[in-house]
Parts: structure tokens; sequence; C-alpha cells
């Protein structure tokens, strides 16, 4: 019976994957899939070029505070079919992408900004006309997606976009920020529930390690009006030239022409740690922009501080697997182990499912400090993001009374569901702020800067091991002082509206406050900002009149309008009727910036392609530097459905080699058959109650099922373990005959080895025996 069991699954195998008849493929349909990204396959068709983005050239120019970027993508045809290429590429989470033109030999067509579906409509009939036409769509506030229609065989197109950002010094150190790629994000949605627009989660990526398959190239050019000093890139190397002390010149240097892995981030400050604040004015046609930075105080220490209330969030998911992990748990052990014993914390762990080290918050003795860091310490990286119901269980922990409360979370941010997220914060958070640690090299920093923002914290990236003592006393920095708290900004005499924002957060770095707005009539009268700094009372004026307004600080316009858009949009959930919809529509078209509900498109008027449609080919995405096939989801996702044509020897040897490794067969990816258990009998020495275990072992029985992804368990599993004082676990013994397969055992094992049990009243250890029953 187990024989021909056994050559059934097998049978149905082969017939899935054979069933698939191109060498590469996007995951077949089926109606229990997740939407999820998969691994790329080469073809073996020499007339397709699945490789069409062939370099992305970056030119930004800094102005004061004003960075005006321009990106040029280059997509050649050396097949011998027409093509349609797609390509998922990040952008800054500030950027205000104003412009786009195509370019095809001497003929440039410039852009046009249209609604979303309008300007969907005109190029998919561009398209199956034969032109040649380009699409560029926002799936994210920093997510973006150019479609590229009727690539002729020998073709060369040039699509350059321009966006504007606004450049705010922290702690008087100025960053210029370029994402290079979109990390893979995990969906635990079905496919057959997907919107179109949420297909981009779909992407091919390389594995692990492999370079980009296009090359990068980054210039920069700043013009600070003071001296510049201590400029650095900390993510590649380049090399700088100076025209006199103010004006200096940056670029990539040649051995990073496959340095498209990760995030490009220069820094800088001025001489004297100056700060350009101060008060920016535009004249237009219609309408007169303005932006005030004003510098708050210096910040004065406060020694003493009221004790506090910390919990500490880490994601501990597939796509932390190694390097990112590392880094968290480097952080975690500085942060948990220098609080104060006026302190209490708790820490939860998520992938999957998540893991809670007590249901109240602890004191900060050196033993529960002890126990967070080892707790840390053993966690290796796998699963699933549920970032979702993490936060709702850490939102929900009852709160000591006389602690204020600041919640902490570390994670990469590779989800989908940052609107979800920012809601379920902003609904919940009641009296605490929250702080996110965006930890690795190209992070989604949307999701982490938002937390923050609805969080009323402030956000920190880490991309390097070593950066997390300086981010950690930075944090630490921030919450035994604010710079300035009930910030006020009064207009006296200056005729200005639409004000942005309408209520300024306490300010927790030392970094200028910022107001977007419009004014009419004379730049005349005064503009105060108050509020209470360290030292008490504080106050600081500008007079409006010493201001001229210049031309070229055009780009007032298109930062104003994003501003407005984000407060509307990029951090709320919104429904198809809600009437922001329609404001950020018609902001988009007035200002001519692309958002989630307008978009570029440019046709070109011949009619190229005259055989018919295209082949549409998506480009694959290198994963960010550090980031393991873990995130995507190795092995078993790439057979079942995800890469077809390759060998079942192959593929077993991989599954097998992945649980080896302690992996899960995949963390990012869609569905795998797996089994489900259930928890039957429990027996324990005395000293931990039976449903204390139960609660624990169902809380991760999910991370048992997946080491026997695909194995058809039919027989019950006996596990022996040791829980210890502290609530570790230790001396594993897995007893089912099945655990004869060495690399089986050694998955669940590692797994067990990972729970935590409360901490024993007895101080004396309990040993205990667990069968879980898979279901029939």
């Amino acid at each position: 019976m187990k024989t021909a069991t056994r050559w059934l699954t097998l049978l149905a195998v082969l017939v899935s994957i054979f069933s698939l008849t191109t060498a590469f493929s996007q995951p077949a349909e089926s109606d229990d899939r997740t939407l999820s990204p998969y691994f790329f396959v080469k073809s073996d068709d020499p007339t397709v070029d699945r490789l069409p983005l062939k370099s992305t050239s970056t030119s930004v120019n800094i102005s004061g505070v004003i960075a005006d970027v321009r990106v040029t993508q280059v997509y050649r045809n050396e097949g011998k079919k027409p093509l349609e290429a797609i390509y998922v590429f990040p952008a800054s989470t500030r950027a205000a992408v104003y412009g786009m033109r195509m370019t095809i030999g001497e003929r440039v067509i410039e852009a046009k900004i249209k609604k979303r579906d309008e300007a969907r409509r005109d190029y998919e009939q561009a398209r199956d006309a034969g032109r040649s036409a380009s699409l560029l769509e926002q799936q994210r506030p920093n997510v973006f997606q150019m479609n590229v229609a009727n690539i002729m065989p020998g073709d060369n197109i040039k699509v350059e976009m321009n966006y504007t950002e606004l450049l705010v010094p922290t702690d008087r150190v100025y960053e210029f920020t370029y994402p290079t790629v979109v990390g893979p994000r995990y969906s635990s949605q079905p496919v057959s529930t997907t919107s179109p627009a949420e297909r981009w989660i779909e992407n091919p990526y390389l594995h692990s390690g492999e370079a980009p398959p296009s090359t990068f190239d980054m210039t920069v050019t700043i013009a600070g009006g003071v001296p510049i000093r201590e400029l650095a890139c900390t993510s590649h190397k380049v090399n700088a030239t100076y025209s006199g002390r103010s004006v200096a010149k940056i670029s990539l240097d040649k051995s990073e022409a496959y340095g498209g892995n990760r995030d490009y981030i220069l820094r800088y400050r001025l001489d004297g740690d100056r700060i350009q604040s101060g008060l920016l004015l535009y004249e237009g046609e219609r309408e007169n922009f303005f932006v005030l930075m004003m510098q708050p105080p210096k910040k004065v220490t406060n020694t003493n501080i009221p004790g506090r209330e910390y919990i500490f969030i880490v994601d501990v998911s597939g796509s932390m697997y190694g390097f990112p992990l590392e880094i968290s748990k480097k952080l975690m052990k500085n942060l948990v182990g220098n609080l104060r014993p006026t302190d209490r914390f708790n820490v939860l762990l998520f992938s999957g499912g998540s893991s809670l080290m007590s249901e109240e918050s602890l004191p900060a003795t050196p033993e529960n400090i002890q126990k967070a860091i080892h707790l840390v310490e053993r966690q290796r990286g796998g699963g699933g993001t549920e970032i979702l119901p993490a936060l709702t269980r850490a939102l929900s922990l009852k709160k000591p009374e006389n602690y204020a409360r600041t919640i902490v979370i570390a994670t990469d941010g590779y989800v989908t569901v940052e609107e979800e997220v920012f809601d379920l914060i902003r609904n919940n958070l009641n009296s605490a702020n929250m702080f996110a640690f965006g930890i690795g090299t190209s992070v989604n920093r949307h999701i982490i800067e938002g937390m923050a923002r609805v969080g009323m914290g402030e956000p920190f990236v880490i991309v390097k091991p070593e950066e997390a003592e300086a981010k950690a006393n930075r944090f630490r920095s921030m919450i035994a002082s604010p710079v300035l708290t009930q910030v006020k900004v009064a207009f006296n005499g200056f005729a200005a509206y639409d004000v942005e924002p309408l209520a300024i957060p306490d300010v927790l770095a030392e970094r200028p406050v910022i107001v977007f707005g419009k004014w009419r009539g004379t730049p005349e009268g005064t503009i105060t900002m108050r509020g209470i700094s360290g030292n008490g009372n504080y106050s600081d004026t500008i007079h409006v009149a010493n201001v001229t307004p210049l031309k070229n600080n055009a780009a007032l316009q298109y930062l104003w309008a994003r501003h407005r858009i984000t407060l509307l949009s990029d951090y709320n959930k919104l429904r198809a009727n809600d009437e922001r919809i329609k404001e950020v529509t018609d902001l988009g078209l007035s200002y001519n910036l692309l958002t989630a509900y307008t978009s570029f498109v440019a046709v070109d008027t011949e009619i190229r392609n005259v055989d018919g449609k295209p082949t549409t080919v998506t480009q694959p995405l290198p994963l960010p530097q550090g980031v393991s096939d873990y995130a995507v989801g190795h092995t078993m996702a790439k057979h079942y459905g995800f890469a077809p044509m390759m060998a079942m020897k192959e593929a077993r040897a991989e599954y097998k080699d992945e649980i080896r490794r302690g992996g899960y067969g995949m963390a990012h990816g869609g569905k795998v058959p797996v089994i489900a258990l259930t928890v039957g009998d429990v027996t324990a020495t005395k000293g931990l109650a039976k449903d204390e275990i139960v609660k624990v072992v169902e809380a991760h029985t999910n991370e048992i099922e997946r080491c026997f992804a695909g194995s058809g368990l039919k027989e019950k599993l006996i596990l022996k373990f040791v829980v210890n004082p502290d609530g570790t676990v230790s001396n594993v013994q897995a007893l089912s005959s099945i655990f004869r397969d060495k690399t089986l055992r050694q998955c669940v094992t590692e797994q067990v080895k990972k729970w935590q049990f409360p901490s024993l009243k007895s101080g004396r250890e309990v040993k205990v025996t667990v069968t879980l029953v898979p279901a029939s």
C-alpha cells in the first residue's frame, strides 16, 4: 500500500511538472497557490532575449537641499522575436516623479500623465497595434513598474525618468539614498483573489550571489553652497573630485558595474556642521509655493529618565536567514543588554507564526536580559513573514501601570501588506510609540519609514553589522530626551495656505522641522516656530521679506504635491470609493506626478511590429546582497511549479540538502505538498502545566510541518525533550520510525530546540513527551 502511494505521489508530481511547456515560466495557476516570487530559469530558445534590460544609469544633481534625479534605462533586443519587457524597480520613498520620455533611434516621445486605467489602455492598444510604447506605473510609493512594448530585434530603446526629492539632514548629516533592487515580497494572498495590480509580486529572481543581469552606473554632483566635508559612500566604491571646496562630483568606480544589488548610500556634512535651513520660495504662473526648514535647538540630555516598557519584535523569517538575522542579533543584544533596572521588556519573534518570551513584560534583571539574548541568538531564520498577526499580538499585550511603552521592530520589510500594517498601528498604538529598524542592504523603506511615522517614532536602517551599535546608541538618545515637543508654527502677515502637515509631531532627532505650503500676495511678514526643549520654552522667527523667490525652486511645486499625496494615501488603506482617491488623482494630473492612480505613457506613432503581438518577458531581479535563497523559497518551491522541467532526482536532492541545513523548503514561495499536525498526548514531570506545553507546541507545529513538505507523513511523531529552568529546550529526541531519515530527524530536533517555554518557578527542569498527529 505504501509503495503504491509513493508511486501515485511521484506520478502526480511528474504530471504537474511536465504539463508546463516553457523553460521560463511564472508559477502555474491553481486555486490555492499564493502570490509569490519565483526563481529565473534560463531558456534554451535563442530567438527570445530574456534579459532585455542592459543598463541603468543615474545622474543626480544636488543643489542645496533639493536633489534632481534622472534615471536612464536602456533596453536592447538581442534575439529574433519582438519583445514586451516588464521591469520592476525601486525608488526613494520621497521621490516626486514628474517626467518620462522614450527614445527610439532619433525619435524622442515625451510621456503624458493620465489616469492609471487610461494610461494602461493606451499602452495595450499601442502594443497590440504594433507600435512601440512605454508605461510607468506606481505599485507602491517606492516600487515602480516599467513596461516597454515592441522592442524589435536589434533595437535600442532608451527610457528616462525624472524625479526630485528633498534632502533633510539628521544630526547634521545629509544622506542621499538610491535603492537599486526590489527585494522579494512575502504574500499569503491566493492568486485567485488577487487584483491585476498586485501581480508584480510574482517576479523572477536570480539565486543568492548571482550578479545582476544588467549594469549599473551612478554620478552625483553636489553644489553645497558652503564647503563640503566628510563625504563618503558607505555602500559602493566611488571616486570624488572637487571644483573648489563647495562642489563635488562623485562617480561610481568601474569595479561596481554590477553593484545594482544593494542601496547606494552617500553621506556628507557641511563645513562647521552647518544646516541649510530657512525658507525657500517659488513664484509660479498660477500658484506660489514655499518650504520651511527650521533647525530645532540642540539636544539636552536628561539623566533623570523614568522607567519604560519596551516590546521588541524581531523578524526571523526566511528572508532574514544568514546575514540580515546576524545584524538583528547584534542589534538586539545591544538594545536588550543596555536596559536599565527600572525598565520592563518583552520579546516577540515572528515568521510564519509568532512566539512570545512572556505573557507579560518582565523586569530588566540580569537573568531576564540573558534569557532574552539567548532566545534571539538561537534563531536561524525560516518561514513566511506574517507581520500582521505578530503586530496584533504585540499591540494587544497588557500594559503595566505607570510605564511609557515603546515598541521596537526589526525586519527587512519584505511584505505586501504595508497599508494594513499602518492602519493596524494607527488604530491600536494608544499612547505608545514605535521605532522601526530596517535590516539589510535593500530593505523596504516604505514600510520601515511608515511604521515609524504612524507610530510617532523614528526609522533606522542598518546595512552592516558594525552599524548596529551606533544606531542603538542613537535610539537610546532619542528615548532619553526629545529635541522639541509641542511644536507649533505661526504665520504673521504671510498669507500662507494649504499648509502641510497640519500638526507637527515631536522632534526626536536633530532634524529640521519641515513645513510645505502655498502663499498669496507679496512675500512679507514673519514665520515663528515655538516648542518646548530640554532647556524650557523655545522660539525662532524668520522674516519673509528677507527671502527672494527663485525660478530654480520650481521643484517646490512637485515636493508640495508629493507631500500632500503622502499624507492622503501612502500611509492609509484607501477603499475604492474613498474621496481621497479622487484628490490624489487630481493632484497627479494637475502637477504631472506619478501616483498610485496616475501613470506615464509614451506611444510611438509608427507601426513597427506588423506580424503580431510581442513575446512578453519579465526582467529577473538579483537578490539583494546578503539575502539568501530562503527569501524566495529554495528547492521544493522551485520544482513544484516555479521552475519546470527540472529532474525529480535533483529536486529531491536539493530538498534533502536544505533540510540538512535546517531549512523549510520555501519561505516566500507558494503552496507545497505539506502535512497538518495536531497535538495529541502530552506528559510531563511536575513543574509545567499541560495547557502551557500545548500552547507552545501548537504555536510551532507549522515549523515542524515544513520539515515534512512533500513526504506524505502518515505516522505519529513522538518527541521527548527537557525544558530547562529558564524555559529553553535541550536534550531533544525524535523517536518515531520515520526519523531513521537523518535529515528529517535533524530538521525536527533543530526546530524543537528553538522553542521557548515560560520560566519554571520551581527552578528545576521538566521532562516532556509530546505526540504530534498528522491529519487524516
